[in-house]
């Protein structure tokens, strides 16, 4: 991956955030909303965005008779993550060298 060619999806500190922190495993909105220190409105679209470009998949269950949202990263996204991270890496090198 090229600098020209890293995903939209990479271009909000948020969308980052949630990518991020789904890396270690899967997330209730609670907790990402914690994490990120989002507002409920503005994560909402957020990960919508992320669950339409295929990089997080959603299950919605109940649990103990009330609503349950969790959240976990795709192997897409989890792939195009680290790609992103080895290109920002990879320029980092560059104007070192």
């Amino acid at each position: 991956m090229d600098v020209n060619s890293i995903p939209d999806i990479f271009q909000s500190k948020i969308r980052i955030a949630i990518v991020s922190c789904l890396l270690t495993g899967e997330k209730s909105f609670k907790e990402i909303k914690e994490i990120t220190s989002a507002t409920d409105g503005n994560l909402s679209v957020h990960l919508s965005k992320l669950e339409e470009s295929g990089y997080i998949e959603v299950h919605k269950d109940f649990f103990n008779k009330k609503p349950r949202t969790r959240y976990n990263l795709t192997s897409k996204g989890k792939t195009e993550f680290i790609d992103y991270i080895n290109t920002l890496e990879d320029l980092l090198k560059m104007t070192k060298g």
